[in-house]
């Protein structure tokens, strides 16, 4: 018992050629982009936050730079950023001391729980 693909796919016994309307589906010209940023100052956050919102982007912050000038300037950006992604129900999470990553609402940033150092019930001197 043969799988015969003609009939899989409609194709008659004496047709030689299958049509297939190429505009019956319009390609998708939409991308998702992951796009690295370089926070240098405050008013970095606007290409990022602009980017975030369009909803094709997940952004790759590098923080370093703001983090050694200025942590005050820092932690506003991060919370507007963060303030943001939120908004648009995307993730945001840190990875290592320098990077950021915030992506829109179809992607997920996994993040693993941080174990909790157990504390000794009882010392005894």
């Amino acid at each position: 018992m043969g799988l015969s693909l003609k009939k899989l796919f409609g194709k008659e016994e004496g047709d030689e050629y299958v049509e297939i309307d190429l505009n019956s589906q319009e390609p998708s010209e939409t991308k998702i982009i992951v796009k690295p940023f370089v926070l240098r100052q405050f008013d970095d956050i606007n290409d990022i936050l602009n980017a975030i919102r369009e909803g094709y982007t997940i952004a790759v912050i590098d923080i370093k730079t703001l983090k050694t000038k200025d942590v005050i300037e820092l932690k506003r950006a991060i919370a507007k950023i963060k303030k943001t992604v939120d908004a648009i129900e995307g993730s945001i999470a840190g990875f290592g001391e320098n990077i950021i990553i915030a992506t829109p609402k179809f992607a997920h940033i996994h993040k693993t729980p941080v174990p909790k150092k157990e504390k000794p019930d009882f010392i005894s001197g």
